[in-house]
């Protein structure tokens, strides 16, 4: 099993940035491709990013690329997700997935087993 915890979410401004972190226990990861997700209310969970275990491989939805960068730290079992130029259309609880995922299925949320509880992320306009 994997457990996975997010943190760093929080209000900004639009234009502004935030740093989420995502620490994976239990099972080591090192292994693993992770990603992050989001959803807003009333929508489906969306991709956002994803990084292969060798951090040789990323994965952007158009919405986001340019402005987030993705990364892992596999001696920390870590995670993070930095976001630049935040608009009010990135507001949503984002979430951090771990799993042997096929790089060619990393945006469907179904093929991730482990799920973190989210971290909210609001931008204000």
């Amino acid at each position: 099993q994997v457990q996975l915890v997010e943190s760093g979410g929080g209000l900004v401004q639009a234009g502004g940035s935030l740093r989420l972190s995502c620490v994976a226990s239990g099972r080591t990861v090192s292994m693993y491709q992770m990603g992050w997700f989001r959803q807003a209310p009333g929508k489906e969970r969306e991709f956002v990013s994803a990084i292969n275990w060798s951090d040789s491989d990323t994965y952007y939805s158009e919405s986001v690329k340019g402005r987030f960068t993705i990364s892992r730290d596999n001696a920390k079992n870590t995670l993070y997700l930095q976001m630049n130029s935040l608009k009010s259309e990135d507001s949503a609880v984002y979430y951090c997935t771990a799993d042997r995922t096929d790089p060619r299925s990393v945006g469907i949320p179904s093929t991730w087993r482990y799920w973190g509880q989210g971290t909210q992320v609001t931008v204000s306009s």
